[in-house]
């Protein structure tokens, strides 16, 4: 047991940097091809952080354990609101000044509501990892286009992720990075599912529990390392912009690689438990980030009740 759980935080990490180098090497890369900036960082470098779900996603419904990666996408994005965003606003309170990141946070609760809607007969069928699919492709082209004709050239998210892309990077080190990457991904991804897995048998505990906890945790280090620098760097949009995007790539391009490679029947406390949890993290992201009279602080208080509020969740389900 020992040995898996060594491979468990081994895969995880080697996970996150493999993600890390495949980000990294694509978006040098095409940013050497001419592709513009704002492309790249609102596809390449946003999804960057969804990356680790997504091959776990794989793996796990490659598997046969459609449970666990169902549990990997609800339980990330129970994380990414309680744990990452509330450890954030603890180390420093965010402003939201972006108009993009307040057209996005509607977008994350339709999306959200999408979820429950498709696992309330506890069955995740192919053609609803398909619509799930076309919706994330018109949520990228909107974006894109919403942000191109955006009015406002200063939107902070824009030049902050503008910022995130790799700048003369040279062609032949971008394209050994993202091989890296590439090969890296699903080889970590494969040990991590497999020892999760193991863990999971000897401990009595069932996919969707390990997809919720350990592997969700795990999977969420990219968004909470990217939210924290972001933070660090008082790049307060882009600290929450990778959350509410990630949460959003989540359910529609991630939760659909589960759909599409083993459609199954879903533990049935997805539908009456762990989706109820998922939306009210989406709504509180929205009421703390929001404000009719303009700009509101998530400050250290609030950060405080969604750690707390974490670990009270972690509790209740294990």
């Amino acid at each position: 047991m020992l040995t898996s759980f060594a491979i468990l935080f081994l895969g995880l990490a080697a996970l996150v940097w493999s993600a890390d180098r495949f980000v990294f090497g694509a978006a040098a890369l095409a940013k050497n091809f001419g592709v513009p900036s704002l492309i790249i960082g609102l596809t390449i470098v946003a999804m960057g952080s969804s990356a680790p779900e997504m091959m776990v996603a794989a793996q796990a419904a490659l598997a046969g354990k459609t449970d666990t990666a169902v549990g990997n996408v609800v339980g990330s994005n129970i994380t990414n609101v309680l744990l990452v965003l509330g450890a954030t606003a603890l180390i420093r309170p965010l402003t939201v000044s972006s108009g993009i990141l307040k057209r996005e946070m509607p977008i994350l609760i339709i999306v959200s509501l999408s979820a429950w809607y498709i696992f309330r007969d506890n069955y995740f069928s192919f053609n609803e990892a398909i619509a799930l699919m076309i919706g994330f492709v018109m949520f990228i082209l909107g974006l894109i286009y919403i942000t191109k004709n955006n009015t406002d050239n200063e939107d902070p998210l824009v030049s902050e992720t503008c910022d995130e892309i790799p700048e003369g990077v040279k062609t032949s080190k971008a394209v050994f990075w993202l091989i890296i990457g590439m090969i890296m991904l699903p080889v970590s991804s494969g040990y991590l599912v497999d020892a999760a897995v193991d863990i999971a048998k000897y401990f009595g505990m069932s996919d969707l529990l390990i997809g919720l906890t350990i592997i969700a945790i795990g999977t969420s280090l990219p968004e909470l390392a990217a939210s924290i620098a972001g933070a660090m760097k008082k790049e307060d949009d882009l600290a929450l912009g990778n959350i509410i995007g990630s949460n959003i790539f989540n359910i529609l391009a991630v939760l659909s690689i589960g759909g599409f490679i083993h459609p199954a029947t879903i533990d049935s406390a997805v539908s009456s438990r762990d989706i109820y949890v998922m939306l009210a993290t989406a709504l509180i992201l929205v009421v703390m980030s929001l404000n009719i009279k303009g700009m509101r602080r998530i400050n250290r208080l609030e950060g405080g009740v969604l750690v707390a509020a974490f670990f009270a969740y972690l509790y209740f389900i294990i």
